[in-house]
């Protein structure tokens, strides 16, 4: 593998032995394999890959449980099918970023992916957008992107997200712009542009406002756990996902083994979909408040697991890459805090 394009282009963004130990860990398809010249463009689906499986790493970072799911996996012999991955943005114009799932379709398109679906999530006031990748749709891992909507909360939270994100900034750089317009207009990149662009393209998963008042982070958990988890993690992935194939007998092993799994499977409506995951792994954030900055303990990221079966419904066929709004609200609620008081240590 050292020799393919996806090496020598992760291995621009790490070190050697964690593209390969990447390599190693997540299933690629077979046009991963092959050999590369070093004078030859790198198409969007290489470029793709390596976005993800280094978004997928800094997840794994940031969430013990799934690191250690990860390499149980790999001492049994088995590599990660990276299904998915989401991150939360809130449509509010007073923002350096673009609106809401905006912010990221600037990215996704020129890489090539597409819009798949729309998923209304009415009980959280957001909507998922999905994007999956037009040259490799099943072997690509896809984005949910979710966006928030403030005008249907009270005026006193609209309040609050506004200071919240009205000190953010863009991370997106013109000289990145330009880089995706190219590749949205060619397909491909040469390896040295492809290296440029995506350390900044990394960038834009992250938090782009600054420490959030705790009174503000209080007034948005009161309405929206989403609005809180934006306002601590910003547009980090919320999750990432393995598809597994019998998510019944992983979801009693996880149990087996202690793991702090969600109290049930959400299965989709057509039952082609059925999702579970460990809770959020708790993490310390600072946050201003009228004395100075207090650090307190509030929800991070998480792991899921995916079971996709095949479609059955229609003459179409093949696995069924859809989503379920019911099955995503129900995962959302990973990242709820337990505890509603102010002051302690849940925050």
């Amino acid at each position: 593998m050292q020799t393919t394009a996806l090496f020598k282009l992760l291995s621009s963004l790490t070190d050697a032995a964690k593209a390969q130990q990447l390599l190693d860990s997540v299933q690629l398809h077979p046009i991963f394999a092959r050999p590369h010249n070093d004078d030859e463009p790198l198409n969007r689906a290489v470029i793709a890959q390596a976005m993800n499986m280094m978004l997928f790493d800094d997840l794994l970072e940031r969430v013990p449980e799934g690191k250690q799911y990860v390499a149980e996996k790999l001492a049994s012999g088995e590599k990660v099918v990276f299904d998915h991955g989401a991150l939360r943005t809130v449509a509010w114009e007073n923002q350096a970023l673009p609106m809401g799932y905006k912010a990221f379709a600037r990215i996704l398109e020129p890489l090539g992916f597409t819009v798949a679906g729309q998923y209304p999530l009415p009980k959280l006031k957001m909507c998922g957008f999905v994007y999956t990748h037009a040259d490799l749709p099943r072997d690509i891992a896809q984005y949910f992107v979710s966006e928030l909507y403030p005008e249907q909360f009270t005026k006193s939270f609209q309040d609050a997200v506004d200071r919240v994100v009205s000190v953010s900034s863009d991370p997106l750089t013109p000289r990145s712009a330009e880089l995706l317009q190219k590749l949205a207009a060619n397909g491909v990149l040469p390896l040295a542009d492809a290296a440029e662009l995506l350390p900044n393209l990394l960038q834009c998963f992250d938090r782009q406002h600054g420490v959030p008042h705790l009174h503000d982070y209080l007034a948005l958990r009161e309405e929206s756990a989403e609005m809180a988890w934006i306002s601590t993690e910003g547009n980090a992935f919320n999750h990432a996902t393995d598809r597994v194939g019998d998510i019944r007998q992983l979801d009693a092993q996880q149990r087996e083994l202690g793991r702090p799994m969600k109290d049930e499977i959400e299965v989709a409506r057509n039952a082609n979909i059925m999702q579970t995951a460990y809770r959020a792994t708790k993490v310390k954030r600072q946050f201003k408040t009228d004395q100075g900055v207090e650090t307190h303990e509030v929800p991070g990221s998480f792991f899921e697991f995916i079971q996709r079966n095949d479609i059955n419904e229609s003459a179409e066929k093949g696995m069924d890459l859809r989503f379920d709004s019911s099955n995503a609200q129900g995962i959302f609620t990973m990242t709820r805090a337990t505890e509603k008081t102010a002051e302690t240590a849940e925050c």
